[in-house]
């Protein structure tokens, strides 16, 4: 009874509290403020308990692929650039915890601040520029994670990209790496060409960019399943601004190469609708929009697709889910999977809740 009562109030009451704190800080601060604060809490075993309890109750298994998803609802990649939060997430109830971007070396990303919200839009931008740790370092966690729960249901993808000083003709080695030294820790794979922070990346949304990519990784693949390792997917992730001519040489490509997914969307750099002041919007700067504004774009896209497509591949929907009816939004639009990010940071851990439980009764 005391437990019942104690998570019904942190659903309903404890993040609607803590949020005007937190927006007192810094986005970045706050972020890595949160997530720690998480972590900590967990250690106490009530916490534990209650999100155990309500974890258990989210069940809404689903396979993809050979993969058995808990449920469709997972986290999108850029929380969690290395690895080190993804156990904490899946208390929150995801599915599925998509790790990175991650780059083969270690790599501070552009100068801060470079998070910033936009809170009358409930969306942020971003300049982040893939700052991570390296691949070396998240294989030393997962590794760790996987020795330590062999059994575990979590699903975990990777999210990998290039190091920033590596030239675009040499970005499938960069891929090539992440790729090989992941490929026994993670369930699926997510070729990022799609962000806009890292100069030049979007321009390896081209057919032939991608085709050299995924036929390099393909290769490493076989080469992994000849040695007894299983199948694992590998799917691409677009940019929302992509025009209608892109992304039929992206369908295209899919059907060329076999491609097995494709995340729609990433953020967008337009700063059109807006109901943020031009000034606070200018103050920010340049970088990838999130939240609300890029629902409409990414839903084109993610719609375009699965029309063309006629679930010929995994399509996984994000951007812009803030409520549960944007989510089911995704799935209407032809979405198998989705994930959330910047709607969780203005919505909290009771989004995810109801996410879920209407995921459950489609």
């Amino acid at each position: 009874m005391i437990r019942d009562k104690m998570a019904k109030f942190a659903k309903k009451n404890v993040y609607s509290l803590l949020k005007p704190i937190l927006f007192l800080f810094q986005a970045e601060k706050a972020h890595y403020f949160t997530v720690n604060s998480l972590k900590l809490a967990l250690k106490f075993p009530f916490v534990h308990a209650i999100l155990k309890n309500r974890k258990a109750k989210q069940k809404a298994p689903i396979e993809v692929q050979g993969i058995q998803f808990p449920n469709a609802l997972g986290l999108a990649a850029g929380f969690d650039k290395n690895a080190e939060y993804f156990t904490q997430m899946a208390a929150l109830g995801f599915g599925y915890v998509e790790v990175g971007t991650v780059t083969p070396l270690a790599q501070d990303g552009n100068p801060k601040p470079r998070l910033f919200r936009l809170p009358k839009d409930r969306a942020l931008i971003n300049r982040m520029g893939f700052n991570n740790k390296g691949v070396d370092y998240m294989v030393h966690n997962l590794e760790k994670f996987r020795k330590n729960h062999p059994d575990t249901d979590l699903i975990i993808g990777g999210n990998i990209g290039k190091n920033k000083v590596t030239p675009n003709d040499k970005a499938v080695d960069d891929y090539r790496i992440c790729f090989d030294k992941l490929y026994h820790l993670v369930d699926y794979f997510v070729v990022n060409v799609s962000s806009p922070n890292t100069p030049n990346l979007r321009e390896l949304q081209d057919k032939d960019s991608l085709k050299t990519i995924f036929s390099a990784l393909y290769a490493i693949r076989e080469s992994k399943k000849s040695e007894g390792l299983k199948h694992i997917p590998v799917w691409l992730k677009i940019a929302p601004d992509l025009a209608t001519e892109a992304l039929d040489s992206i369908i295209d490509l899919a059907k060329e190469i076999g491609l097995e997914g494709i995340i729609a969307t990433n953020t967008t750099i337009s700063r059109d609708h807006l109901k943020s002041a031009n000034e606070e919007v200018e103050a920010a700067g340049a970088g990838g929009l999130s939240g609300a504004p890029v629902k409409d774009l990414a839903d084109d896209a993610l719609e375009y697709l699965s029309t063309r497509l006629q679930n010929e591949l995994v399509l996984v929907g994000v951007g812009g889910i803030c409520s549960v009816e944007d989510g089911l939004d995704k799935i209407k639009k032809g979405a198998t999977l989705i994930q959330v990010y910047s709607g969780m940071i203005y919505g909290g851990p009771g989004l995810i809740y109801r996410l879920i439980c209407a995921l459950k009764n489609i």
